[in-house]
């Protein structure tokens, strides 16, 4: 069963979040951000991708743009553009994208839950982009991003975002891509205790997307926890920042490939390859969308197939 927390969140201040707000690191490279941040010294670039205050070329692996994310992070809590709650909170964000809302629990996850395999993925993860992020938790001591989970439907916990939601939000804003962005702080004790509760009747979390930033914050939990001789398991170190969203809301986003050289084998030569690992079954000339986990499209030779992974490919 899932176990989560609440926690003091360290966030901007409503007037500073429209500047704070950043999209998330992996989404551009250091050169957008640098554009993105220009003129803005609030922006969270400065911490997540802190190679952009350096000139353009630098590694943005070398310690010292770790170390300007630590001195940024620490100058941003300074000058008061993040401040951390006094009080522990669960708090929900919302995001609107093509007139279609979503509603997330942002809560501390558990770092056993993803060891045991309570918390799912779906992902191979690169032991180097894992490295990055794991170095970033480490040297900040903190998670700056949270990671996307789903969970399975549950009718209180809906009627529980649906109260907190009726009043107004603390952010309420459109980023510049367009998308709105909602967020409310759950204050009331009895309100955070049975969230836990009912998360602890939840069989697993799902891993949608963050799967990097999920094995980096949970690596270095369970390294913190080795290294205490007096581990506990309440520490901080033993849960991470993610935001849940119930199943039936989620709405995935098409994420394409391009593959420009199918490596001397025709496109029937490569359907017959990918039927090792995956169900194909041709759809037509009309685009076809996949319709569930697992499921995923390909074009090719001026066809669309249905490509399902097979059981254990995933």
């Amino acid at each position: 069963m899932a176990k989560i927390k609440p926690f003091k969140g360290i966030r901007p201040p409503k007037d500073f979040v429209e500047q704070v707000a950043s999209r998330p690191y992996d989404v551009l490279n250091s050169e957008e951000a640098r554009q993105e941040a220009d003129g803005n010294e609030k922006s969270l670039y400065h911490i997540i991708k802190p190679e952009i205050d350096f000139v353009s070329g630098t590694d943005e692996h070398s310690p010292e743009v770790y170390q300007k994310a630590v001195e940024n992070f620490n100058m941003f809590q300074e000058k008061g553009w993040l401040v951390q709650d006094n009080k522990e909170h669960y708090y929900i964000y919302a995001q609107t994208m093509n007139g279609h809302t979503q509603y997330g629990l942002v809560v501390g996850a558990c770092v056993e839950d993803y060891m045991s395999g309570v918390i799912k993925k779906h992902e191979l993860t690169r032991r180097d982009k894992e490295e990055d992020r794991m170095k970033h938790v480490r040297i900040n001591n903190a998670n700056i991003e949270p990671v996307f989970f789903a969970y399975p439907d549950n009718t209180e916990l809906d009627a529980i975002i649906k109260q907190e939601t009726s009043v107004s939000p603390e952010y309420d804003f459109v980023a510049p891509d367009g998308f709105g962005h909602h967020f409310w702080v759950i204050d009331n004790d009895k309100t955070i205790a049975r969230i836990t509760e009912l998360f602890a009747q939840i069989p697993n979390l799902y891993i949608a997307d963050g799967h990097h930033r999920t094995a980096a914050a949970a690596l270095v939990g369970n390294e913190k926890a080795r290294q205490n001789p007096n581990h506990r398991g309440d520490e901080e170190y033993n849960y991470f920042l993610a935001v849940c969203f119930p199943a039936s809301q989620l709405q995935i986003i098409d994420y394409n490939r391009v593959v420009k050289d199918l490596n001397g084998l025709t496109p029937h030569e490569f359907l017959e390859k990918l039927k090792e690992n995956f169900i194909v079954e041709e759809k037509g000339v009309q685009i076809y969308k996949p319709k569930k986990l697992h499921n995923f499209s390909l074009y090719i030779d001026g066809k669309w197939y249905s490509l399902t992974a097979k059981e254990g490919t995933y």
